[in-house]
């Protein structure tokens, strides 16, 4: 599923039109950015929790020559799945 995909589902699910809910989609992508911005967790109980963690500068290699490369510190976003979306998979 794509992003307009699940808008067009959104919007069914919802009965709203789809301007309504890509907008309501916008606002949750950029809500949650911004909480993990500011590192903090965004909970949905049942569902997941988004957070921010911070990778540690470390050596590489490159897969073509082999050759050491350094690969810079980061902030990246982790997502863990709740216990209502882990059973509903399953």
């Amino acid at each position: 599923m794509n992003k307009g995909e699940l808008i067009e589902a959104m919007a069914q699910d919802a009965n709203i039109s789809k301007t309504e809910a890509g907008a309501a989609l916008e606002s949750f992508i950029n809500n949650v950015s911004e909480a993990l911005k500011k590192d903090e967790k965004v909970a949905l109980t049942g569902f997941g929790t988004f957070s921010a963690s911070n990778r540690a500068a470390r050596t590489g290699r490159n897969p073509k020559t082999g050759e050491a490369i350094e690969i810079s510190a980061k902030t990246v976003a982790k997502f863990k799945a709740g216990k209502g979306l882990t059973d509903s998979l399953n």
